[in-house]
């Protein structure tokens, strides 16, 4: 059975740089890459509908109510 890759919800705080793929105070989701946070960065599902490497600066990690967080990540 193959591992089950680590998820988070992240807010979006600054799109500079990347205004095609991001959007500012918008919910993403966050898979765990330790290697790319060692260089500062954060694997993100982004408007593109895959996951690609931002400056972690971007982004504040976000808890929500269990229901919401359930229907946010059924989405994902």
């Amino acid at each position: 059975m193959p591992k089950a890759i680590a998820k988070q919800l992240v807010a979006c705080l600054d799109n500079r740089g990347y205004r095609a793929s991001l959007e500012a105070r918008k919910i993403y989701v966050s898979l765990r890459d330790a290697a790319a946070e060692k260089r500062g960065l954060m694997r993100v599902i982004d408007e593109s509908g895959e996951d690609f490497l931002h400056p972690k600066t971007h982004f504040r990690a976000i808890a929500l109510p269990r229901s919401l967080r359930k229907a946010v990540m059924a989405k994902a």
